[in-house]
């Protein structure tokens, strides 16, 4: 039948809520928004009929019961509703990548549990026997191309504990190979009368038989939202939490103060699930006053720990000394561990010191101030056919330009200072106390090893008595060797 996008839901429900309407729907795109989709329409049907809906989790799902009862007759009056979340039927060694950076990001962030499935999609995507499985680690360059169509990342260790939650849980998706064309075939013989499928995705291979079929045959909703910075991106993230708040707060008869609002927006990021949920605990907070005000906010809503940090990192590369350390207050007030900041600040600077020493290798030549076209389409290309730090250059290429733009501001010798600083006070705050015996908190370690490589490096813009701790620093007059640099220096343990 078609492919419309989310916003439009609302205008076709009529034309697919009749009863000679389509009996196939698919939801793919972020997660939230998939699923309050799905809550329209099916708040749509129920108004017309009695409505029962099997929900289904896709991570459990076993394909061959949820086609027998799809395939079956209810003795229950009125529509039946068979609804799979997130299920892994689109996924295929296309979006492999896609996959890997959800396992990496859910990391990050700290979701371990989620993380664990996003791995386990990955192993779903190479087809692999329980007996076959092993830690991600373990497995040799060969193996990741092989099974997952991926360079081997570096840095695997961190995903030992992700393998142990996927063996301990047994949380293993199973599916069949050929479950995708038994559902085709399932939908050509004929559901019977008041069944219906919807399907709910985040990521799909639009390349399947399947999807393509579902668009011919049914309807499928685009509820994926733009992703990175930019202006556009972030206008579009806009405008959907903006839609998320004013349907929370309509269901509570609630308004907020304009100037708390765009404040509001800033402190919990794109997090369509945070916003609801901080927006209700507003509402509820207020009682019975109908305006919600900055000064609520302020003692309800705290910045989400991803987006502190990012924020962490950004000034702290700029280096603003002053917006460092109220950022690090906020960080260590909502009781993320000073390991976890210094871990954030770690990755950063690692990350621009690798950047920096591609930009001194005799070619490809990076110039500073080059424009974002000849990077990516003359100075990239050429970067990624001879750099061994391929699962370093993988993003989008505007994210990567940003990236090599900051790194061409630092000489290398102030980068490795900074990361010998970082390592030296991880190793301190791995061995104190609470607090230690000259009464320091490991706040305070966070804060002083950030006050001291801003010093070493002359750069505290926003604090001019710093700037005559500045030094020179030496200079060897050659690209360094990003192999013989110490491990301890660069490697994230």
């Amino acid at each position: 039948m078609a492919l419309i996008i989310r916003t439009e839901l609302t205008k076709e429900l009529k034309k697919l809520t009749a009863e000679d309407g389509p009996r196939v729907f698919l939801f793919f795109g972020e997660r939230f928004l998939c699923r309050k989709a799905v809550d329209e329409l099916l708040e749509a049907f129920s108004q017309q009929t009695h409505t029962t809906v099997c929900t289904i989790d896709g991570d459990q799902e076993d394909g061959s019961q949820t086609l027998a009862k799809l395939m079956s007759f209810s003795l229950l009056p009125g529509l039946q509703v068979y609804r799979i979340n997130d299920t892994r039927i689109f996924h295929s060694k296309n979006i492999s990548e896609a996959v890997w950076n959800k396992v990496c990001q859910a990391h990050e962030a700290g979701r371990l549990e989620q993380s664990a499935k996003y791995l386990a999609d990955l192993y779903n995507l190479a087809s692999l026997e329980k007996k076959d499985r092993q830690p991600p680690a373990e497995m040799t360059a060969e193996q990741w191309l092989q099974l997952f169509g991926l360079e081997k990342p570096r840095d695997l260790q961190w995903t030992s504990a992700l393998y142990e939650i996927l063996e301990k849980d047994d949380i293993f998706p199973r599916q069949s190979e050929d479950l995708a064309e038994r559902y085709i075939q399932s939908q050509e013989r004929g559901l019977p009368k008041n069944n219906m499928l919807i399907l709910t995705a985040e990521s799909v291979d639009k390349r399947k038989r399947l999807f393509s079929y579902i668009k011919k045959n049914g309807v499928i909703v685009d509820c994926s939202v733009a992703e990175g910075a930019g202006a556009a991106a972030q206008r579009v993230q806009k405008s959907i939490l903006q839609e998320m708040m004013q349907d929370t707060l309509k269901k509570f008869d609630k308004t907020m103060e304009q100037g708390a609002l765009d404040i509001f927006f800033e402190r919990v990021g794109f997090h369509p699930v945070a916003v609801v949920m901080e927006t209700e605990k507003l509402a509820l907070y207020c009682a019975d006053r109908a305006t919600i005000t900055l000064k609520d906010l302020n003692e309800m809503v705290g910045r989400s720990r991803e987006d502190a940090l990012f924020e962490l990192t950004d000034s702290f590369g700029k280096r603003q000394l002053g917006k460092t350390l109220t950022t690090l207050d906020h960080l260590l007030e909502n009781g993320v561990h000073g390991l976890a900041i210094l871990a954030t600040m770690r990755n950063y600077i690692r990350k621009l010191l690798i950047f920096k020493s591609m930009q001194l290798q005799p070619t490809p030549t990076y110039q500073k101030g080059i424009n974002a076209r000849h990077f990516q389409e003359s100075y990239l290309p050429q970067l990624k056919e001879q750099s061994d730090w391929q699962d370093m250059l993988k993003g989008h290429p505007y994210a990567l330009y940003m990236s090599f733009a900051k790194a061409a501001e630092f000489r290398a010798a102030t980068l490795k200072s900074w990361l010998k600083e970082i390592l030296l006070a991880e190793f301190r705050l791995k061995g104190m106390g609470m607090p230690d015996v000259h009464g320091r908190k490991p706040g305070d370690i966070v804060v002083e090893v950030s006050v001291g490589t801003l010093r070493v490096s002359g750069g505290a813009k926003d604090s001019g008595r710093f700037a005559s701790a500045s030094r020179p620093e030496p200079s060897s007059g050659r690209a360094p060797s990003i192999s013989r640099l110490p491990e301890s220096e660069m490697i994230s343990r």
